[in-house]
């Protein structure tokens, strides 16, 4: 025999109202209060007990803010190996400028889960060996790579930007997909991947800036800085250019592409409900739908600071000077 449930006190949004109203910049909670102003009222009881523990706090022991649930959430998101905006074909148009080819090795920062390593290695054929903050997606992404049949060609590391040497080897190509942002001390990276760039390289970035100084006192840059899985230390994209110019390189192309992010972010999130609705079906569905709105409102912030302008995403190619003295030209 069913046992009837009793009401739950208020009301709760429906799940395609709140991923809506997060993405459209409404106040859930508001909307909460309005569904809650019309619903009975219903007898208090015993607070039940939490279906999902809360996330643990980040420890010493736990500093890695992924796991399976959001790598999982992240996929169903952005497609198969992928943990953020830019899919097999904006990877591809990306990377046009840098001419590989199969006798090329390549180094990679925030490599991800080796996704966009993986589509290069396939299109282009060259060697990709990508360096990733994070063991989970690193131990994920070489799965992936391993049912690929490209564990050698696109391999996957961990490491600690702020405590490692440098890297072992001389590498023809140089990418780094949204990882600078993060680090702190920015210049020492960059010298870290000239020092590994083979004369004439060319090195591919695009990371997140902000658009001036005054964006770093406002409440919503503060939220956004909270939210990240990692703390940010962005910089003038000016100031960016002024990095990789110290250290040798020479700017070939410094651009804004922020709307083309934003529309690629949009693009994924729009089907968010019917992701919602594919996971309800499964035993963990509760868990991983509290996931997927975590996730939401983790990229509804992103993308707020990017529409403000506050928040701007840059796309850049230098390459290494080949030596002799410089010229007017190269600056």
């Amino acid at each position: 025999m069913a046992v009837k449930q009793k009401p739950k006190k208020g009301a709760d949004v429906p799940l395609k109202l709140r991923l809506k109203a997060w993405w459209e910049g409404y106040d859930t909670e508001d909307i909460k209060k309005r569904i809650s102003s019309r619903a009975p009222e219903a007898p208090a009881e015993e607070p039940a007990k939490a279906d999902v523990a809360p996330p643990k706090a980040a420890t010493a022991e736990n500093l890695d803010p992924w796991d399976t649930a959001t790598v999982d959430i992240a996929q169903y998101i952005w497609g198969k190996g992928f943990c953020g905006p830019g899919g097999p074909d904006y990877i591809v148009s990306l990377s046009k400028l840098l001419a590989l080819s199969p006798e090329m090795s390549m180094l990679q920062i925030g490599a991800g889960l080796g996704g966009p390593a993986r589509v290069l290695v396939d299109r282009f054929g060259v060697w990709i060996t990508g360096f990733e903050e994070s063991q989970m997606l690193v131990d994920k992404g070489r799965k992936l790579s391993k049912m690929s049949g490209l564990e050698k060609k696109a391999q996957l590391e961990q490491y600690n930007p702020e405590e490692f040497d440098g890297f072992d080897r001389k590498y023809d190509r140089a990418l780094s997909k949204e990882a600078l942002y993060t680090i702190e001390d920015k210049n020492a990276m960059v010298a870290k991947i000239e020092d590994k760039l083979k004369p004439g390289g060319l090195f591919l970035l695009t990371e997140y800036v902000i658009s001036s100084d005054a964006v770093l006192g406002k409440d919503r840059y503060k939220e956004w800085v909270v939210g990240e899985r990692h703390h940010p230390y962005p910089v003038l994209s000016d100031d960016l250019v002024e990095i990789l110019k110290k250290n040798r390189l020479q700017v070939r192309v410094s651009e804004d592409i922020s709307m083309q992010y934003v529309e690629m972010i949009n693009k994924a999130w729009a089907g968010a409900d019917e992701v919602a609705a594919a996971l309800a079906k499964r035993d963990d569905g509760t868990m991983m739908i509290q996931t997927l709105m975590r996730e939401a409102e983790f990229w509804t912030r992103r993308k707020k600071m990017l529409e403000t302008g506050d928040l701007k995403l840059w796309r850049i190619v230098c390459n290494k000077k080949s030596g002799g003295p410089s010229m007017m030209s190269d600056w």
